[in-house]
């Protein structure tokens, strides 16, 4: 079955009514839903049965393989940046339900634009591991032939767009994709829907500010997400906003937001799907709040240590761990279990590690690449500099 179909099916109630029309919280009004916080699972993996009607076991396997699937391939990568095999690298540890289970809600023809942390969201909806190993390598199989700084993947074949290091400039072209959308939708389907990532920090840049004012005025079919990991690198949330919460902000700007447990994948699906049904339907924007946590570092050049109280950290890498939330929800309704889940631990680090193997054996790109791209025909000094290099010793200390 296709993911879109699949997801269709699981966001459906049993009586064949969107799944959210069970739940108050969609039904209070928009100080309610920005100040509360909508949760389905408790951290403990309990949850009532009515709360999860709309989900099967097909769908819950696929949003944990998703969230291990990040899990595994961050060690890795950041194992491979600490051995000095890649440059740099962020990973979305502890965030991973947050990341997989607002991308779950889009459809194939929609586009993702993401932030630092969203790469897991590429790859569940098709992003390939190859390509994406390949431009942390910036190796000659990378389509951006290493210009880019690690983690900056894109894939034009799922809509995933490169993401931006100027952190916040990304969610005003989240919202013009989706105006284009609306202006010239496809024939014979539904407007496409644009989802834009930001972590909390971005809510302080001007960026957010225009964004959100101009997808309120022209209801744009865009879902803004934040995900609200309490730390801006250094800044933690309390001194960078005096707002109660970040989706509060959105009122302001007349943008429907929710605030949700953004450790608890399935209320992060269940929101992501409402948000994006109502874009579908015409009915304007929604600015999403994840509540999450960043347990790890900023990247791999930053040493948190130094600024917070690691004892809160540990709270939310144990206790509160999304895979072990889920992982609780499917092992009490019979849907997999341990041995399955480390089965597919098992399966994903196997792949991981075939795939880094293949792509650091490719070589980089070559020198000449360096003026390619730049005008149909190199001009004559772009060729002289292009020459110039042929003096230089290799950086690597090799002739």
């Amino acid at each position: 079955m296709a993911r879109g179909a699949r997801a269709a099916r699981s966001r459906e109630g049993k009586s064949g009514g969107a799944a959210w029309d069970a739940f108050d919280y969609f039904r209070g009004s928009d100080e309610e839903k920005a100040l509360g916080l909508f949760r389905l699972v408790d951290e403990d993996g309990s949850a009532p049965d009515a709360a999860l009607a709309w989900l099967d076991a097909d769908r819950a396997r696929e949003l944990y393989r998703g969230m291990v699937t990040i899990r595994v391939v961050d060690q890795r990568l950041m194992a491979l940046q600490r051995q000095g095999r890649v440059g740099f690298y962020g990973e979305a540890l502890g965030q991973e339900a947050a990341v997989v289970g607002s991308a779950a809600a889009l459809e194939a023809q929609d586009w993702l634009v993401p932030a630092l942390r969203e790469a897991g969201a590429g790859l569940f909806r098709g992003l390939s591991l190859s390509s994406y190993v390949a431009q942390i390598f910036g190796n000659a199989a990378d389509v951006s032939r290493g210009r880019q700084l690690p983690c900056h993947p894109c894939d034009r074949t799922t809509n995933y767009v490169v993401m931006s290091s100027c952190v916040g400039s990304q969610i005003p072209h989240a919202v013009g994709i989706a105006m284009a959308m609306k202006t010239c939708p496809p024939e014979g389907g539904p407007v496409p829907v644009c989802m834009g990532y930001m972590g909390d920090g971005a809510t302080s840049e001007p960026d957010f500010h225009v964004a959100m004012n101009f997808a309120g005025v022209a209801r744009a079919p865009v879902v803004l997400v934040c995900q609200n990991n309490q730390w801006a690198i250094s800044t933690p949330g309390t001194l960078q906003t005096a707002s109660p919460t970040i989706a509060i902000k959105g009122i302001g700007y007349g943008v429907e937001s929710l605030r949700v447990d953004g450790n608890d994948v399935c209320a992060v699906y269940l929101a992501s799907c409402y948000a994006t049904d109502k874009a579908r339907r015409g009915q304007g924007p929604t600015f999403l709040e994840l509540l999450t946590y960043r347990v790890s570092a900023h990247s791999s050049s930053d040493d948190p240590s130094r600024y917070r109280d690691e004892t809160v950290t540990e709270v939310w890498r144990g206790k509160r761990d999304p895979l072990v939330r889920l992982a609780a929800v499917a092992a009490a309704r019979g849907w997999f279990g341990a041995d399955e889940t480390a089965a597919m631990a098992t399966d994903i680090e196997a792949e991981v590690r075939a795939v880094v193997a293949e792509q650091e054996a490719i070589g980089m790109p070559a020198v000449e690449s360096l003026i390619e791209d730049v005008y149909e025909e190199p001009t004559w000094l772009l060729r002289e500099q292009l020459d110039g290099l042929g003096d230089r010793p290799s950086r690597r200390g090799t002739e």
